[in-house]
């Protein structure tokens, strides 16, 4: 691939505003990204920006309970991998489970996709589905809360 096509692939990318463009032509693969590692999610910062003959005033700490989630009693499903969580087998398909639907042991209630690969997750306890606290396509880490079953 010429430097002048890549060139043009670079300036697409930060014109478009996606954040990563993969291209093969032949044996050639070229993938581009905006921010550093493909595929890892971007990460808000907080930045302080001064202003020129303003004093500095501290900013208060969000406390830790208002970012998480209000946790319902009852035996905790844990995510057994590093992923992607996903609530349905397909994009627009029914939910696995819903709040208030009972549950069996074994039974599939969500999928982890991890390194392209879809990974069902079932229930390893019966009982009803008292909290989902995980937003579909949401990133998840090894032992992070997914459900609530009472």
């Amino acid at each position: 691939m010429d430097l002048r096509k890549l060139k043009t692939l670079i300036d697409l990318v930060q014109q478009s505003g996606i954040a990563e463009l993969e291209i093969t032509e032949g044996e050639e693969k070229v993938r581009i990204s905006r921010f550093g590692v493909p595929g890892a999610p971007m990460m808000p910062q907080q930045v302080t920006v001064p202003i020129v003959g303003m004093p500095m005033t501290e900013v208060a700490e969000p406390a830790a309970e208002a970012t998480a989630p209000a946790e319902a009693e009852g035996h905790t499903v844990k995510s057994p991998m590093v992923g992607t969580f996903y609530r349905s087998s397909a994009p627009g398909a029914k939910a696995f489970v819903e709040i208030g639907q009972t549950v069996k042991t074994g039974e599939t209630i969500c999928i982890i996709e991890a390194m392209k690969l879809l990974n069902e997750i079932e229930a390893d306890h019966d009982g009803v589905i008292k909290a989902i606290l995980v937003e579909n396509g949401q990133p998840v880490e090894y032992g992070q809360p997914l459900f609530v079953i009472d």
